[in-house]
């Protein structure tokens, strides 16, 4: 699975240039970096003229702020698996990160991940216009958590979204840093299934509440 790949393929000949250009851009920036990356390269990648890229993308700045737009969505996307009240949390909560780690799994996903990060360690103000757009989304696992708050089953008065954050920094920590910043290998499969238990289990030890006896 490519890691921010079209959910589904575009039908006009406008969007499949559009697609095309940002596929094509998403390969140079993963070779080349940012700095390494023109419009020029992206075009003849693209199979399409400059003056179509620059069309829909009016500069290097906004065709990579699109792409890093795709990256967020997409990886924060997993709540496409609703809140069952009728059944145990557990299993419920892993579904949800097992979504969650086939993305980190993905080599290039690592690897654009590292372009990105590299660029906006250098601008700040482009991560915090980035983060500030996308902020208003819904994201999947704090709805998922705020359902399961607003059914008794998690301690209320806990912001979802902070909750959401370290669940997702418990599996970061080994299968995301790691490989972003040391190049480590993507996790064996026990390795990989014991942090994701290892991570619910802490979790909702200390989110859950306790059934009544």
């Amino acid at each position: 699975m490519h890691p921010i790949a079209p959910t589904a393929a575009p039908t006009r000949l406008t969007d499949r240039k559009r697609e095309a250009i940002v596929q094509a851009a998403i390969a140079e920036f993963r070779e080349n970096g940012f700095a390494g990356t023109s419009m020029d390269r992206v075009a003849a990648a693209a199979d399409v003229s400059k003056r179509t890229v620059y069309n829909h993308f009016p500069s290097k700045d906004e065709l990579f702020e699109a792409i890093l737009a795709q990256m967020w969505e997409r990886s924060h996307a997993q709540a496409e698996i609703p809140y069952d009240a009728g059944s145990p949390l557990r299993p419920q909560l892993l579904a949800v990160l097992e979504q969650k780690m086939q993305m980190l799994d993905d080599a290039s996903f690592i690897d654009l991940s590292r372009v990105a990060m590299a660029e906006l360690m250098h601008t700040p103000e482009r991560a915090r216009a980035l983060v500030d757009r996308l902020s208003e989304k819904e994201e999947g696992l704090p709805q998922w958590l705020r359902a399961a708050q607003q059914d008794g089953r998690l301690r209320a008065g806990v912001d979802a979204q902070y909750a959401a954050h370290q669940l997702h920094g418990l599996v970061k920590s080994f299968a995301f840093w790691p490989q972003l910043a040391m190049g480590q290998p993507p996790l064996a499969p026990a390795l990989r299934q014991q942090v994701l238990e290892d991570a619910v289990d802490m979790f909702l030890g200390f989110y859950a509440v306790a059934a009544p006896a």
